[in-house]
């Protein structure tokens, strides 16, 4: 159960016993993701990503929080960082792991498919915390089902995992209306 702290945190979603995810943490908030108990910050935002804090590491470190840094191209994730990503949470599966971004958006995504991908679950369960958030763009469509593609996962010839042809097709005619 979330500590009521971290229900100021810009887009703060609890995901597992482990596992919180955001948008970007004021200075102050970093306290209060210490406080509740995470033992490691993962940060997926850009150095220049809007609120973006360039003293983070410090700011967490102080805390007693671990940090890791893995800049993700908004217009351009890569799979590179996804894996880089599922290592870094691979190596630290029995800690308390806050991971954030800029909004909680790139972030709901790498989350969902490290749970699909390395946890085994369901790709329906593990975006569904991703529609809490928005909805993904084109790109990020478009990764989220390579991705899956790439370890054997069916998309259905890259449609959005659990999308179906239907509702991928009002979807394309809403974004060109």
């Amino acid at each position: 159960m979330p500590r009521p702290g971290l229900n100021q945190i810009l887009n703060y979603l609890q995901i597992t016993e482990t596992i919180g995810t955001a948008g970007q943490p004021t200075r102050e908030q970093f306290a209060v993701v210490a406080a509740a108990g995470y033992e490691l910050v993962v940060n997926l935002a850009m150095p220049d990503s809007p609120n973006a804090l360039a003293d983070e590491r410090e700011l967490s470190t102080r805390q007693g929080l671990d940090y890791v840094h893995i800049p993700v191209v908004w217009v351009a994730p890569e799979h590179r960082d996804l894996e880089h990503f599922m290592a870094v949470m691979d190596r630290n599966s029995g800690r308390r792991v806050f991971v954030h971004c800029a909004l909680n958006m790139r972030v709901s995504v790498f989350v969902a498919l490290y749970r699909a991908i390395r946890q085994g679950l369901d790709i329906d369960q593990a975006r569904a915390p991703i529609l809490e958030i928005w909805e993904p763009d084109p790109v990020w469509k478009a990764f989220m089902a390579e991705s899956l593609a790439r370890y054997g996962f069916e998309t259905d010839g890259g449609l959005y995992p659990g999308q179906d042809k239907q509702e991928a097709a009002a979807v394309e005619r809403r974004e060109e209306s």
